[in-house]
């Protein structure tokens, strides 16, 4: 159920883009426990003048692997996200090669009613989901 927006640079193949897809897709299985058919990503693509990402303060450098994970989801624990944020920096590192450092990831909470996955229906609120 969770929603993701990934926005990165433009420049990768199609099969480098589907393998941070399928990483990132696995992390939200693996720390949010949803199914694996579960899956709701949109990939945007960017020039480097379109993306600026830096590292508030924090001392580091991005490359041109920087990618920003918007997650809109229910409500999870701090154990849940902070197991997600682990999983899937490990699993880009080890997968795609993206270095933690260049992984952003932001999450926005909301509710059963705000949700319709088609048809016009809220599907958490009339007991489908």
């Amino acid at each position: 159920m969770p929603l993701l927006n990934i926005d990165m640079l433009r420049g990768k193949t199609p099969t480098e883009n589907k393998k941070v897809l399928d990483a990132i897709h696995t992390a939200v299985v693996e720390a949010f426990e949803v199914p694996e058919r579960d899956r709701y990503q949109i990939l945007n693509l960017h020039d480097p003048s379109e993306m600026i990402l830096l590292d508030t303060g924090l001392g580091f450098d991005r490359s041109d692997n920087q990618l920003v994970i918007r997650v809109t989801s229910k409500k999870r624990s701090e154990k849940q996200k902070q197991l997600f944020y682990k999983r899937v920096t490990e699993r880009l590192l080890d997968e795609c090669q993206i270095e933690p450092r260049d992984v952003m990831i932001s999450i926005v909470e909301n509710g059963d009613a705000d949700w319709s996955f088609g048809y016009g229906e809220a599907q958490f609120l009339t007991g489908k989901l």
